[in-house]
């Protein structure tokens, strides 16, 4: 299959590594971004072509999928445009910097029937796989209350480039760039709160336009109630972690790894744990989640299925963050729809 990437920024380094690991199966014929200069630096595979001219793919019809790394903003055009194309999309999250352009997106993609993923790798681990198992066979028994912390470092200089940190680019600061991946994991193991009341700030450690610290309190249906705690100011920076508390046990997911007790004895491991880039070093992560998710949207494009983390799916940690922000707003409780 021939593949192509849209943007050579920093948050490309470990879809190439994943792209070279399936070099067997998938063949990189192009890379386009903005930066020509950016462009000559990549460590690209031999023979694959480089420009500034999105046109190249649109114009390529061997090019069947695309993976598109480029700044929140810029996602609802180009998807736009390769989906007009008739060109399979793999998007890193979010899907775009508001909710609205984010359904637009989706919804694009299912009007063109083209398969649409999006890169929110934490539900490919093997402890995400195994607790998610473990509740929809009903080992656990109903949920009775969720935690998620996400308690990350960035240093003042990871916002000085333009654009980060503020609403015109990532149309956020914490929860849509850092804990939009836990909080996405947090739903498939827990379902939509229906209420939420959140407070958000910028705290005293950055000079940002958005958030860097959000505390909030989650009401589900069925009764439930959870919190959330997400940062970039927790120096020098922590394993994320959701714990839930079932009523035949409680489970906990921290940095990849599963350890989950039930009140008939079991203890149950799975995953190892591992860097999530919670510190300075963004990157400091393994790419084989990556790997996993881009395999999956691969062979969904090949069997014409759908892909694990599909769009649609992907827009309920966006309606959750549109809630909590409405919320911190507002200062009062905010009621999501089903």
């Amino acid at each position: 299959m021939r593949v192509a990437v849209v943007g050579a920024g920093q948050a490309c380094a470990p879809h190439l590594q994943s792209l070279r690991d399936m070099d067997k199966e998938l063949e990189l014929a192009r890379v386009v971004a903005r930066s020509a200069d950016k462009l000559a630096a990549l460590d690209l595979p031999a023979g694959t072509l480089i420009s500034t001219r999105l046109e190249d793919i649109l114009e390529d019809p061997t090019i069947q999928a695309v993976l598109v790394l480029t700044p929140p903003n810029t996602h609802l055009d180009i998807v736009q445009r390769l989906a007009s194309a008739g060109k399979h999309v793999l998007v890193e999250k979010p899907l775009d910097v508001t909710l609205g352009k984010a359904q637009q997106l989706v919804e694009t993609c299912e009007q063109s029937d083209v398969k649409l993923a999006v890169m929110l790798q934490h539900r490919m681990r093997e402890a995400s796989l195994a607790l998610a198992q473990l509740v929809k066979d009903g080992t656990m028994g109903q949920l009775l209350s969720a935690s998620a912390s996400i308690r990350w470092w960035r240093p003042q200089s990871y916002y000085e480039e333009a654009g980060r940190g503020t609403m015109a680019r990532d149309g956020g600061g914490v929860l849509m760039t850092q804990a939009i991946h836990t909080l996405d994991l947090l739903l498939c193991l827990t379902g939509m709160p229906d209420r939420v009341f959140a407070l958000a700030s910028t705290s005293a450690a950055h000079r940002m336009e958005c958030e860097d610290t959000v505390v909030a309190v989650l009401h589900y249906p069925s009764g439930a109630i959870g919190n959330i705690d997400a940062t970039t100011a927790a120096y020098p920076g922590f394993p994320e972690r959701i714990a839930l508390n079932f009523e035949n046990g409680s489970a906990t997911l921290e940095a990849g790894e599963l350890q989950a007790e039930l009140l008939d004895g079991r203890k149950i491991q799975a995953g190892i744990k591992q860097a999530t880039g919670s510190g300075a070093n963004l990157m400091a992560f393994d790419h084989a989640f990556h790997r996993a998710l881009l395999q999956d949207f691969v062979n969904a494009v090949r069997n014409n299925t759908e892909p694990r983390v599909t769009g649609r799916s992907a827009l309920q940690a966006q309606r959750l963050i549109a809630a909590l922000m409405e919320s911190s707003t507002r200062g009062s409780a905010v009621s999501i729809a089903p």
